[in-house]
């Protein structure tokens, strides 16, 4: 989610920066990802038995999830907790990889982070100096690019790799809660500039097939609302905008929830013409909803499942499928 300075932005910064003069002058180190939990990461599972699960999450607004924002508490509790265990983090079934579909990168054809390490995007402006200091130094996976763009192919789905891209934030932002060790291999892939509903489920049923392999999808997005004009003009914490959302989340459930994999294909090959859907993605800004697309594509017939996170007065939802 891409943002720009705002007074109720600019409230929050004043909050953070006199929590940091606080502890200043009491001789400690301000840092604002203290607190991260630890989960004990295993090198790469040779567990190939597990059919790797698929989640759609929701990313929150940019570096706000890692540095302490109130509003975002629940959505990084979530980020902490449902999904490490969602992946099975820190045991011997854990993923041996994960493929993130961000929304932060938009390209004609969709495109593979193939490095073997990646530099981060701090495609982010107005916040603390701590927000261009955040490191995540997991590693890449060239082998696992190689698998992703030959499913595609193979899939007849044009792709291409780059290994110099950067990890933007809707990749570095939640994997650093989710895995705050670095160990989790990430392979970062692109939404498409043209947003075709059909092509962004197709990629994802190409993507499929690397989940016999135990490698997840996850995508990284904000499919309940993300409209940043209406987002901050106060309108989301009125009972007719809180209605308007309610009846197109439960469009959005009912499509991703769909037990059989060509009718959840047809409704979302239509979502434009659910309830409010262009009040929630402005035409042409549908780039944090095709994330789900992506994984409701890759899902197949594993019973899909979630949950929401409050944020702003919204349920944010979260949906995932997963064998077990």
């Amino acid at each position: 989610m891409r943002f720009v300075r705002t007074s109720s932005l600019f409230t929050t910064f004043l909050s953070l920066q006199r929590a940091s003069t606080e502890l200043s002058s009491t001789n400690r180190t301000f840092n604002p990802l203290q607190g991260i939990q630890q989960f004990p990461i295993s090198s790469y599972s040779s567990n190939m038995t597990r059919t790797a699960p698929v989640i759609s999450l929701s990313h929150g607004g940019g570096p706000m999830p890692l540095l302490g924002d109130p509003s975002h508490k629940e959505i990084t509790h979530s980020l902490k907790t449902r999904v490490p265990k969602i992946l099975k983090l820190g045991t011997p079934e854990q993923p041996k990889a994960v493929v993130l579909v961000t929304a932060h990168w938009s390209t004609k054809k969709v495109t593979v982070s193939s490095g073997s390490r990646h530099k981060l995007l701090y495609d982010y402006y107005g916040f603390p100096p701590e927000s261009y200091e955040i490191k995540h130094d997991a590693p890449g996976s060239p082998e696992v690019a190689e698998q992703v763009a030959k499913a595609l192919k193979e899939a007849g789905i044009e792709c291409d790799k780059d290994a110099e891209r950067e990890w933007d934030h809707g990749v570095f932002v939640p994997m650093k809660l989710i895995d705050p060790s670095a160990s989790l291999p990430i392979i970062q892939l692109s939404v498409l500039a043209s947003e075709s509903p059909s092509q962004s489920f197709a990629i994802g049923r190409a993507l499929s097939s690397l989940r016999a392999q135990n490698i997840a999808i996850i995508g990284s997005g904000f499919a309940t609302f993300h409209n940043l004009r209406l987002m901050f003009s106060g309108i989301a914490s009125t009972p007719d905008f809180q209605k308007q959302n309610t009846d197109w989340s439960n469009a959005v459930t009912d499509a991703a929830m769909t037990e059989d994999e060509k009718e959840r294909e047809a409704k979302f090959e239509h979502w434009r013409s659910w309830p409010n859907a262009y009040t929630m993605h402005p035409r042409g800004g549908a780039e944090h909803f095709l994330p789900l697309i992506v994984c409701a594509g890759a899902a197949g017939t594993t019973t899909g499942r979630n949950y929401a996170d409050e944020y702003l007065g919204l349920g944010m939802w979260s949906y995932y499928w997963d064998e077990e």
